[in-house]
C-alpha cells in the first residue's frame, strides 16, 4: 500500500511541478496524513512512529535549502510525505539519489545554456554560505531560467531507493 501511494503521489506531484511549476498542496497533505492514519491503525504506536521519524527527516532534509530559498516549499513537503510512508531511511536515500540526479541534470542544464563556467567562477569567488538570504534569493533570481522541477529528481531518487529496497 506504501509503495503504491507513494508512486501516486510522486506522479501527480512531477506533472504538476514540471507543467505549473508547483507541488500541490491539495496533494501532499492528505498522503502525510493519510500516511499517519494508514500507519497507526496497521501498527499502531510503532507505525506513528515509523510516520513521524520519516516525517521529521524528510522535512528536515529540506528546510535549510527551502530557507535559504533553493526550492519551495511544496519539494519539503513532499519529502516529507515520503517520509511517513516510508520511513527515515528510505527518505535519506531518496534524498541522496535525488540530490545526485538533481546536480547531473544542473550540471548539464548549465552545459547546454553555456552557464557552467561563470556558475562555477561565482561560487568559488563569492562564499555564498555565510551570506544573507537575501543575496542569496538575488542570485537565485539571475538563474530562474535554469530552474529544474525538484519533483523529477526526488521522484526518480525514490524509484532508485526502491530499487536498493528490494535488492536488500
Amino acid at each position: 500500500m506504501a509503495n503504491i501511494m507513494i508512486a501516486i503521489v510522486l506522479l501527480i506531484s512531477v506533472v504538476t511541478d514540471v507543467r505549473q511549476r508547483k507541488i500541490l498542496n491539495v496533494v501532499t497533505l492528505p498522503a502525510i496524513l493519510l500516511g499517519f492514519l494508514f500507519h497507526g491503525v496497521t501498527s499502531g504506536f510503532d507505525g506513528l512512529l515509523m510516520s513521524g521519524l520519516g516525517f521529521l527527516v524528510g522535512l528536515g532534509l529540506l528546510i535549510i535549502p527551502f530557507i535559504k530559498g533553493g526550492i519551495g516549499a511544496g519539494d519539503v513537503k513532499l519529502l516529507a510525505a515520503v517520509g511517513v510512508w516510508k520511513g527515515a531511511v528510505f527518505v535519506l536515500y531518496t534524498t541522496l539519489f535525488g540530490a545526485a540526479i538533481g546536480g547531473i541534470i544542473s550540471f548539464f542544464i548549465l552545459l547546454k545554456n553555456r552557464r557552467l563556467r561563470s556558475t562555477i567562477q561565482h561560487t568559488l569567488s563569492s562564499s555564498l554560505v555565510f551570506n544573507n538570504n537575501k543575496d542569496i534569493q538575488k542570485l537565485g533570481q539571475s538563474y530562474k531560467s535554469l530552474y529544474i522541477p525538484y519533483a523529477v529528481p526526488l521522484a526518480i531518487g525514490a524509484i532508485l531507493a526502491f530499487v536498493m529496497e528490494a535488492y536488500m
